[in-house]
């Protein structure tokens, strides 16, 4: 993960100078952390529809997947805090985690004495109370729905219906999303060099992260050809970066230009890993078993 975010970082500082990049509000290192970080990031709901149907979900090498990817999760959140920290409203943010804390706490000990049926509303309330507390905070929506599903266990849940929710999620709440989010990109703004700032992040992005895999690779001993495929399953970024860089433009940290910008090297990134990874899977068959 660090490799892409210096590498995207690097990028992101060649285009400080240049005018209509950076957003109005924004400070020279949330631009720069912004856009590193969404070089760096692995969208998981992505991963999880790719790796089903590549048949690898369930697997050993397909859970090891998913801890990498959860790791970038946490990280990718982590970072949005830092960038969203307001310091004119810190006291909220204060109040914010003290109170999410003790909630936590409450909010698991209610958990543990329900039964599965009755966990789901219990749930969903949980879930709107920490994204509308994170937002009044000056965070955000999104950064409150991750805490709330932090500190849940899987297995508070039955996995069939948490597999068929999410599929139900994905297949109605998606195409909205995506529609918003073309109804926010601007084709007409930067011309030619919105598709070489694109170019520029999405080779920081493809080659920073399979640089750092090969590098984690060595160290831990992996076979030939395990990082290349791990390192291209991890290149899924359109969801989960999508909201991100909606995040920044809202926020005024980025411009439309540089919005659409991230947005081709999403796109660009999360097509290029089946036609990759599916040969190399064909090939190398016998990696998917392996635990470690």
């Amino acid at each position: 993960m660090g490799v892409p975010l210096i590498a995207g970082s690097l990028v992101a500082l060649g285009m400080l100078p240049m005018a209509g990049w950076i957003g109005e509000k924004a400070l020279s290192w949330q631009f720069v952390l912004g856009i590193g970080m969404s070089c760096a990031v692995t969208a998981l709901p992505i991963l999880i529809l790719l790796m089903e149907k590549m048949h690898i979900l369930r697997e050993p090498l397909g859970q090891r997947i998913l801890r990498y990817a959860s790791v970038d999760d946490i990280a990718i959140w982590g970072v949005l805090a830092l960038i969203l920290l307001d310091w004119t409203r810190v006291g909220r943010q204060v109040v914010f985690l003290i109170l999410f804390g003790f909630a936590a706490w409450l909010f698991r000990k209610i958990m543990l004495r329900l039964q599965e049926q009755d966990r789901w509303y219990v749930a969903l309330i949980w879930l709107a109370i920490c994204a509308f507390a994170a937002d009044w905070a000056g965070l955000h929506f999104m950064v409150g729905a991750f805490l709330a599903g932090a500190v849940m266990d899987a297995v508070w849940f039955n996995q069939e219906k948490m597999d068929g929710l999410r599929h139900h999620v994905l297949l109605v709440m998606m195409p909205v999303f995506f529609l918003s989010t073309g109804l926010k990109t601007n084709w007409t703004m930067g011309g030619a060099s919105v598709f070489i700032a694109a170019f520029a992040l999405l080779v920081a992005s493809v080659c920073g992260k399979l640089i750092g895999i090969q590098i984690a690779g060595r160290v831990l001993k992996w076979q030939k050809g395990e990082a290349s495929i791990i390192g291209w399953l991890l290149q899924t970024k359109a969801l989960i970066m999508i909201i991100f860089a909606n995040i920044l433009l809202d926020k005024a940290i980025i411009t439309n230009a540089t919005f659409t910008a991230l947005l081709l090297m999403a796109i660009a990134s999360t097509m290029l890993t089946v036609p990759v990874v599916q040969p190399k899977l064909t090939r190398l068959r016998e990696l998917i078993g392996r635990s470690s």
